[in-house]
């Protein structure tokens, strides 16, 4: 049997942003309509290299398949992406694999894709100045994501290691929609201060923003945490906003900072709204301008079944990856 083969570059080309964001609209519709089979993901942890493992199996209408991606952060030291993964997809009628994508840059085009959908319905209309927290691969699919869905005139950047940041603001300044110049902050605080969307994709275990940081009606993507242990923003903060989470299920189990607020008795899991009852229309888009909105992704794999899904149609259109025997 013929499987196509998608490097990271095909998937890049294949799965332009706009598209991966109408493919995580039919993903979480499809999660709130009973459409979608999907099992909670295994963890596996290696704690030798203080490293994580997913296995992440989905089902959705003309998508079936599951991902594979780990996570270790001392492949830095190695001169290595921190981020390893790949995605098989099966054809759903016969189960016959289908295709393999590079998993790595499927996952940040569209977790930052789901941050784009959650800004479009959450933030201010007018919203146009952007901070991002960190400045690795979701970083620059947050920024692009979110200058995908409003009209940004101002972006700004901080991470711990101030050359990553540089880095980061002269290879996304001035691409497509971002604006031409990116600011280079001091601090998260820094950044944050005058932004009304801020994106926060961090390995961090320890908070990065705290409460008071964030501006009045400010939106927040939070994305970086995957796991009960790792804490991007203050609880106390969490519990300050109105939060929309991709699944009730799985950030109860994975979002650090959700558990850490509940465990404090700074709010209740039934607080949480989820995106795909958003998307459907069940739940109000934007409801107080002057109270913060807080999406919290921790993934899941229905989007990479449907994003997989998108790229996949697309390459076959123009050509794009390698056909080889399996």
């Amino acid at each position: 049997m013929l499987l196509r083969v998608l490097s990271a570059d095909d998937v890049r080309q294949a799965l332009p942003m706009t598209d991966a964001i109408e493919a995580m609209r039919g993903a979480f519709m499809a999660l709130a309509t009973g459409r979608a089979a999907l099992p909670q993901r295994i963890v596996l942890r290696l704690p030798a290299h203080d490293a994580v493992s997913l296995f992440m199996p989905a089902r959705v209408e003309g998508a079936l398949g599951a991902k594979i991606i780990s996570v270790f952060p001392g492949n830095a030291r190695r001169g290595l992406p921190l981020v390893h993964g790949m995605v098989a997809l099966l054809d759903d009628e016969t189960g016959r694999p289908t295709a393999l994508l590079d998993g790595g840059a499927l996952t940040a085009i569209r977790t930052g894709a789901a941050s784009g959908l959650a800004t479009r319905l959450l933030a201010d209309p007018d919203a146009d100045r952007v901070a991002i927290i960190g400045a690795g691969a979701q970083a620059r699919t947050q920024l692009e994501a979110v200058c995908a869905v409003r009209r940004v005139r101002a972006a700004t950047v901080y991470s711990r290691t101030e050359a990553s940041a540089e880095r980061f603001a002269s290879e996304m300044a001035g691409r497509r929609e971002v604006p031409d110049r990116v600011e280079v902050a001091e601090s998260a605080a820094a950044a944050a201060k005058d932004a009304d969307i801020i994106c926060v994709a961090t390995s961090s275990l320890e908070p990065v923003l705290m409460r008071g940081e964030a501006p009045d009606g400010a939106h927040i993507n939070a994305v970086g945490s995957f796991t009960s242990e790792m804490i991007e923003l203050d609880p106390e903060l969490v519990a300050e906003c109105r939060v929309v989470v991709d699944q009730r299920e799985a950030a109860l189990a994975e979002a650090g900072e959700i558990i850490a607020a509940i465990e404090a008795g700074l709010m209740k899991g039934t607080d949480l709204a989820e995106l795909g009852d958003i998307v459907a229309g069940g739940l109000p888009q934007r409801t107080e301008i002057a109270q913060p909105t807080l999406f919290k992704s921790v993934g899941l794999a229905v989007q990479d079944m449907c994003a997989a899904a998108a790229a996949l149609e697309r390459a076959r259109q123009e050509g794009l990856g390698q056909e080889v025997e399996l």
